[in-house]
């Protein structure tokens, strides 16, 4: 997994981001501050733009990149958790060397520091209604499937067909994460001052994590430059 392939998750991002505003502000106008599908949107459309004005070298670099710029040009309580992810996952792959190629075990242990990272931040666990109860699940899905009895098949590459099934794992760990989140009554964030009355509705921030997994999916999957 090189810096192309990265790139091609963030552009992803950016699009399916952009698609699904409307849907994510009207998630987050439910039981919060209606604003999470607008700034995610001009956050990771920055991203991109910063990564086309100055080309990361390696794959840490660029999640570094994309953390900063997330951090600095999305509002709210997003920008500073979805850069914190991206940030401290750049930081573990830095770590290591900085590598021009990652391979997705070593890409599952960066995102285990991006959710490190988070919950350090936002002070959430599993079924606090957050991006948590999506993001937690998809890396643990990318964990199993890249530690398992078949991680000689699938540590180095993403090419075959044990590589994708890693990848459709956390995507669909990161979506039922996501839908699990209807019935819970948050206890984090804005939505957490609705006490009951925040159950019934699908948490914006995990809602926007698993459009990120399934990003990451398509960039898998597509083997092209954008």
């Amino acid at each position: 997994m090189d810096t192309a392939l990265l790139t091609r998750w963030i552009t992803g991002i950016a699009e399916t981001v952009h698609a699904n505003r409307e849907r994510l502000t009207e998630l987050d106008a439910a039981i919060g501050d209606a604003d999470h599908g607008v700034n995610l949107d001009r956050g990771f459309g920055a991203a991109v733009q910063a990564l086309a004005e100055e080309p990361p070298a390696s794959p840490g670099a660029l999640l570094r990149l994309v953390g900063g710029t997330l951090i600095r040009r999305v509002g709210g309580a997003s920008g500073p958790l979805y850069g914190t992810a991206f940030r401290e996952a750049g930081r573990h792959l830095g770590s290591l060397g900085d590598s021009p190629e990652v391979s997705p075990a070593e890409l599952a242990r960066a995102l285990r520091a991006g959710l490190d990272g988070v919950t350090r931040l936002g002070s959430a666990a599993e079924g606090d209604k957050t991006m948590v109860d999506a993001l937690a699940p998809a890396v643990r899905a990318l964990e199993s499937a890249t530690t398992s009895a078949t991680e000689s098949a699938v540590a180095g590459t993403v090419a075959g067909a044990g590589g994708r099934k890693a990848f459709e794992a956390a995507a669909s760990a990161a979506l039922a994460g996501a839908e699990a989140t209807v019935p819970m009554v948050a206890r984090k964030g804005r939505a957490s001052y609705l006490g009951s009355r925040s159950a019934g509705h699908e948490d914006p921030g995990a809602a926007s994590c698993a459009l990120v997994f399934a990003a990451l999916l398509s960039a898998v999957n597509d083997p092209g430059q954008r």
